[in-house]
């Protein structure tokens, strides 16, 4: 009912960030903070800093020194970023167009977007995102996630929508959600994915309001937000979900090799466990 948004981006040390962006919203009259002065604000609302490295993140990285950084997501550098880890620099004449890797860089074992999108019994709308975004990302990269409209959006006249999914230039997907009915006339929609942020979702979320808004259908309005994304990049990889005021809601998703259907859960306060809900890629 407020529109008001808190967002952070190049959090370090802070493993709670959905918390913090919380406290942006709450705390501040800014929407978003970044990099290192965001981690001192997360400290100052008491969030602990502390090392976010595993024995699993530090193998897959040091895996990924030792075959060159590859994959990454540098192009028209020196020396040639698909067989150098660097230090790069812009070449002189970058005219040539380079093959995108990104199909190979980008699947669903390599993300860990959360979505979250609550409609409350007074019929009010939050909606939320979090992630590590894409793997063997440039540092500094901002992903879609935190953007309002592009990793979330809700509106409480009409719906709400999250996706997710590979990089740049694509819709965000969802590899699983999870929709709950936290009273019989409130609806909770959870997006667990296991994907990363997308760099520039375009407003995808924002856009499936609105035809929402409209009197669209939810899946409707996911499959042509989809649709919509298709034109300018045939082979994202990637989904939308949507839910609207009365607790309607829907999903789509781009169909690619190795990814042709998409798994959510819906559950409501009728069911004694949430069940599996799955739709074919368009």
């Amino acid at each position: 009912n407020t529109m008001k948004v808190g967002a952070v981006a190049d959090l370090r040390r802070i493993k709670n960030a959905i918390g913090v962006a919380r406290k942006v919203m709450q705390h501040t009259r800014h929407t978003f903070l970044v990099g290192e002065s965001a981690t001192m604000f997360a400290e100052s609302m008491g969030f602990p800093s502390e090392d976010l490295t595993t024995q699993k993140s530090l193998s897959i990285y040091l895996k990924w020194l030792n075959q060159n950084c590859q994959p990454n997501f540098w192009k028209n550098v020196t020396p040639d970023a698909s067989k150098s880890c660097g230090p790069y620099k812009q070449t002189e004449d970058f005219s040539r167009e380079e093959k995108n890797i990104l199909e190979k860089t980008v699947h669903v074992h390599n993300h860990d977007t959360i979505g979250m999108i609550v409609i409350g019994q007074n019929g009010s709308i939050a909606a939320g995102t979090s992630t590590n975004g894409a793997i063997h990302k440039i540092q500094g990269r901002v992903g879609d996630s935190p953007i309002a409209g592009a990793g979330a959006y809700a509106d409480s006249t009409a719906g709400a929508a999250a996706a997710t999914g590979d990089a740049e230039g694509r819709p965000q997907a969802a590899k699983h959600a999870l929709l709950h009915l936290v009273h019989a006339s409130a609806l909770a929609f959870y997006l667990l994915c296991s994907w990363g942020a997308l760099g520039d979702c375009g407003g995808c979320d924002y856009q499936a309001v609105e035809y929402m808004r409209t009197g669209m259908e939810p899946t409707e309005a996911c499959q042509k937000v989809i649709s919509r994304i298709q034109k300018y990049v045939p082979f994202f990889f990637g989904a939308v979900i949507c839910a609207n005021t009365s607790g309607s809601y829907g999903a789509a998703c781009n169909k690619v090799p190795g990814f042709t259907q998409f798994h959510f859960m819906a559950s409501n306060p009728t069911l004694r466990q949430p069940s599996e809900q799955i739709v074919d890629c368009i």
